[in-house]
């Protein structure tokens, strides 16, 4: 195939990935937006929770750009927190009533969880979903996450759901106080879920896998009958 051709077709491949992935955005980031900037009017906590549901059962984690109806709420200023605060609508920050460390247990406990259930959804040796229907099992349970335990600290969940979108915002307006705020809350985001997913990766496997191995290979009841022979 000629070099012009490739070159062609993956312009054009590059033109669908980015359709994708804009469609994506608006779902994970246009319920958080919806909610903060309409305070309510457009959209309840539940509809947070649908988009990122709903996000997650799509297999995409991305983060939403920023419109001129940001500076419009805030009256042009980049308020962090606070009830003109728009920089949650990209990371999360813990409530007003949070302290560091139940912040800190929140998103260790949510991440537990998530692990734990996302390794029973796939694990073929236990009771595991049905084929194909693995994606959307995973996003009913992050809406649940979400629906029960995300109000504490908006359920980061991975790492990688909070520290970009926080230097996305540090870069483009908000500035050095999207670290300082919720008492310097960023790290909690980057440790909290790295050690829950640990956590809850060993707990599935010292009590669940490891006395749910699968039979040996030739293993259908023979060998069983044969050990009870020679005992006899």
């Amino acid at each position: 195939m000629p070099f012009a051709e490739r070159e062609e077709q993956a312009a054009e491949r590059g033109e669908v990935i980015s359709l994708v992935l804009s469609c994506v955005m608006r779902i994970l980031c246009g319920g958080v937006a919806q909610v903060t900037l309409g305070k309510g009017e457009f959209g309840k906590y539940l509809s947070i929770n649908l988009g990122f549901g709903i996000g997650v059962t799509m297999g995409i984690h991305a983060a939403g750009g920023i419109s001129d109806a940001l500076c419009e709420y805030s009256d042009g200023h980049y308020i962090v927190t606070g009830p003109n605060g728009t920089a949650g609508i990209f990371a999360t920050y813990p409530a007003p009533y949070m302290t560091l460390l139940g912040g800190f247990v929140n998103e260790f406990l949510a991440t537990v969880v998530l692990m734990l259930c996302i390794l029973a959804i796939y694990d073929k040796k236990n009771n595991g979903a049905l084929e194909g229907t693995q994606p959307v099992i995973t996003g009913l349970l992050v809406l649940v996450i979400g629906m029960t335990m995300g109000v504490n600290t908006g359920y980061a969940i991975n790492p990688s759901r909070d520290l970009p979108p926080r230097i996305f915002t540090a870069i483009a307006g908000w500035g050095i106080e999207v670290f300082r705020a919720g008492d310097y809350w960023w790290w909690v985001p980057l440790v909290a879920p790295t050690l829950g997913s640990l956590t809850g990766a060993l707990a599935y496997k010292l009590l669940i896998d490891f006395h749910n191995q699968t039979p040996l290979e030739g293993g259908d009841g023979k060998g069983k009958d044969d050990l009870q022979t020679n005992q006899v």
